[in-house]
């Protein structure tokens, strides 16, 4: 038996973020498949609006700048007075990946990616979590990365991002234990999404914004500590620590780990790059 009340989908109140396009879009497709109700926040507010009216009236559309907590606070309330209930379900989804090599990267991209993959979670946690609380139902999903559990050259500013919210997600869970919240984080690898755009990871597998989607979608059902899609690289990254040194070597070798600095079509990314710079 769950630990924490069940959350029936159908007719519940859902807040994504990061959702005018990519995993955020494709989560918020599945859940009104499901018969929820869609909140969707994003920097791009044209954008994330013809998103939101395409979906339907069950799908509403908001700017959110998730670095700027007021700003997520606004999200979270207009959400709430348009949908006429509170909130069950946050999906923290924001996010964003530069590559370089680490003494090449510059410190305001390296602020960039640490105040929206770090700061936008805790803000949303922070706003949500207490409503959900008073009310013994809710669960938080966040999107992290296998990136979170397992280093990549040229991307040691995202890694270090991600890492804090697999640890952010897995001490919150423990603190929120009994009071009916649950936290879950998903771990994607290489998504076929702008975020990995010009990247050429060669043999490292990429998944579709779907499968991502149906996975946070799965969580509010099974309520899993972590969930790694596709789940047998969850279990490769658990294992890396335990495998010496030198024979890893020789796998990232075979895999061209270093794909992010070596295997880049630079005017791809740097066109990434500048609209994730120009929207802050």
């Amino acid at each position: 038996m769950s630990r924490y009340p069940k959350i029936d989908l159908d007719g519940a109140l859902v807040a994504i973020t990061g959702a005018a396009r990519g995993i955020g879009l494709a989560t918020a497709k599945e859940f009104i498949a499901a018969g929820a109700h869609v909140a969707l926040g994003d920097l791009d507010e044209a954008m994330v609006k013809e998103a939101a009216a395409e979906l339907g009236v069950n799908a509403s559309g908001h700017r959110l700048d998730v670095t700027d907590k007021g700003s997520f606070g606004a999200f979270l309330e207009a959400a709430e007075l348009q949908h006429g209930q509170p909130l069950d379900v946050l999906v923290n989804n924001a996010g964003v990946m530069p590559n370089s090599a680490f003494l090449d990267q510059e410190d305001r991209i390296d602020r960039l990616t640490m105040d929206v993959n770090v700061y936008g979670v805790i803000h949303g946690m922070r706003l949500a979590l207490p409503g959900m609380v008073r009310r013994q139902q809710g669960h938080v999903v966040n999107v992290a990365s296998l990136a979170g559990k397992f280093p990549i050259k040229g991307l040691a500013v995202y890694n270090a991002s991600k890492y804090a919210v697999v640890g952010l997600t897995a001490a919150t869970r423990l603190e929120f234990e009994g009071t009916g919240v649950s936290i879950t984080a998903v771990l994607p690898s290489a998504v076929k999404t702008e975020l990995s755009s010009g990247i050429d990871y060669g043999l490292l597998p990429a998944v579709e914004p779907e499968d991502i989607a149906a996975a946070v979608v799965k969580s509010v059902r099974n309520r899993k500590a972590e969930i790694a899609v596709p789940s047998y690289v969850g279990f490769a990254a658990n294992g890396a620590p335990m495998v010496p040194e030198g024979v890893m070597r020789v796998f990232r070798h075979a895999v061209h780990d270093d794909a992010a600095i070596t295997r880049v079509d630079d005017s791809v990314r740097k066109a990434y790059i500048d609209r994730i710079e120009s929207q802050q």
